[in-house]
């Protein structure tokens, strides 16, 4: 466990650098139980990809799922079979007081930082905002990224204030408001990190870079690591003929079938994985699995990306 947060900027900001952030899929069986050897398999499989850095126990990973138990063994496999080979940053989340319960457990299980999921169901000032990531910060010694998403949204002196408590050394970004975000970054001190997190961040990647963040996260790496690695060569390369190719022919309508059902954004990335022989298992509730029409457009389309970055179903 790395507690140089000066050490944990560095890797994060080469990682970022070098490929797409992983957040792997939380295993469960059939009945719903968690699956930590199914889980292993998958997220020893995400690794050995290389990604910039790996996310458990977030978003994709149905963090709102989990008990503490469990979100202790997700961290902790992830450890594991990172080995130090790339940067682990663990979701918490709920009001302060539980994320800091999941800190600490995170904090014991090895993980290297701390992705700081938006607050539970309420909305509240920009003040109440700094002061949620404030006293997470306070009790724990890991570096914080704070994720504004949802009912969170800060404004520039708000990001200042975050910006300046000394373990926080990031901003996840789900809005995709570009003036915004631009205000931020200008705010910024040097060597913040900034990400895109916006579902699907690949349809939005070249926008995003375009106010200097090129770094992102990627669900299509969860279950076809080839095509989102194929997608982030092209970008940085500058082969726009690849990215729009892959962005029309892949993402755009990948992105259409997520909109059908409210939940996709996690159930379609599970369902491909399993498509793909992944032993991830079905979602939890309140997320509900594919339709069975919706998984056979799901199959046709994978294949279809998967042709056209050269690999096999």
């Amino acid at each position: 466990m790395s507690l140089d947060t000066g050490d944990v900027v560095r890797r994060l900001g080469e990682g970022m650098a070098g490929g797409v952030l992983s957040f792997p899929l939380t295993s469960f069986h059939a009945d719903g139980s968690l699956d930590p050897d199914g889980f292993r398999t998958h997220v020893a499989a995400q690794i050995a990809t290389a990604p910039g850095a790996v996310f458990p126990a977030c978003g994709t990973g149905e963090f709102f799922s989990l008990d503490e138990d469990e979100y202790r063994t997700v961290v902790s496999v992830t450890v594991q079979e990172s080995a130090g080979r790339v940067p682990v940053v663990a979701g918490i989340g709920y009001g302060w007081a539980q994320a800091v319960r999941f800190a600490r457990i995170a904090e014991e299980a090895g993980a290297d930082a701390l992705l700081v999921l938006p607050h539970y169901l309420v909305a509240a000032p920009q003040e109440g905002l700094v002061r949620q990531v404030e006293e997470i910060a306070a009790r724990t010694r890991l570096p914080l990224i704070a994720y504004q998403r949802g009912q969170v949204t800060f404004g520039v002196e708000a990001f200042r204030r975050l910006a300046d408590i000394p373990t926080v050394i990031g901003l996840k970004d789900g809005h995709s408001d570009l003036d915004r975000l631009q205000r931020l970054t200008l705010a910024a001190p040097e060597g913040f990190l900034f990400f895109n997190g916006a579902a699907t961040a690949e349809i939005q990647a070249r926008a995003y870079a375009t106010v200097g963040v090129p770094a992102y996260s990627s669900a299509v790496h969860a279950f076809a690591p080839e095509i989102a690695d194929a997608f982030f060569g092209a970008l940085k390369a500058g082969d726009e003929g690849t990215v729009e190719k892959l962005l029309r022919d892949f993402y755009v309508p990948l992105v259409e079938l997520r909109d059908r059902v409210p939940g996709y954004a996690v159930s379609l990335v599970k369902a491909a994985a399993r498509l793909r022989g992944r032993p991830v298992g079905p979602v939890r509730a309140p997320l509900t699995d594919p339709s069975a029409a919706d998984l056979a457009d799901l199959r046709s389309l994978l294949g279809t990306g998967l042709d056209l970055v050269g690999a096999a179903l």
